[in-house]
């Protein structure tokens, strides 16, 4: 149990900063539209784990401001649900009528 006393700032900022340039990683190379928005929500799990990292290190004895950078995180997370949802809509419309989801060969949304 004494593990998760043990873990600092540092360590929590390198975890968030290996899943953002996963999701950088994932965005930049990557053509399907899936895998995209896989990486996006990785990239927005790095910034709540940092925001959070933040409120725990920096909360000392103020508790108020560790849950804001939690009602943050969630706020975020909820942005994010929105989004994946939206997204994924546009991504089965598309499917349905291209028959593919690569992000290269989609110019226009109308056709």
């Amino acid at each position: 149990m004494s593990i998760f006393y043990d873990l600092t700032l540092s360590h929590f900022l390198v975890l968030a900063a290996t899943l953002f340039a996963i999701g950088i990683t994932g965005v930049l190379l990557r053509r399907n539209a899936i895998i995209v928005m896989m990486s996006i929500e990785l990239m927005l799990n790095a910034a709540n784990i940092t925001v959070l990292a933040f409120s725990r290190g920096f909360a000392g004895q103020d508790n108020n401001a560790a849950y804001q950078g939690q009602a943050f995180a969630l706020i975020v997370i909820a942005i994010a649900a929105a989004e994946a949802a939206v997204g994924l809509a546009i991504v089965v419309t598309v499917f349905r009528t291209r028959r593919h989801s690569d992000i290269d060969r989609l110019t226009m949304l109308k056709d």
